[in-house]
């Protein structure tokens, strides 16, 4: 029988590879539109983050998520986030 392959991804905060669901996905579209992605599948250039109040809290603070997507993200997102957890 074949085994079936995890996907890994790595958070953009602590740089651990971890699976894809014990992560946010994050995204910005086209349009350069922000969003929380539940599907992990939507188009645009996504970043990942490790599902932790801490580690979303030091995205907040180092702005690191806004670099990865280089674009000014809106403290809803992160508000979003933490209530998701």
């Amino acid at each position: 029988m074949k085994v079936k392959k995890i996907p890994m991804r790595t958070c953009v905060i602590t740089h651990e590879k971890l699976e894809k669901k014990d992560l946010f996905r994050v995204v910005r579209d086209n349009t350069g539109h922000v969003f929380v992605d539940d599907t992990l599948r939507a188009n645009g250039r996504g970043a990942y983050l490790k599902k932790d109040k801490d580690v979303i809290e030091k995205a907040r603070k180092s702005k690191a998520l806004e670099s990865h997507l280089e674009v000014k993200i809106e403290d809803s997102v992160y508000d979003e986030l933490v209530s998701k957890l």
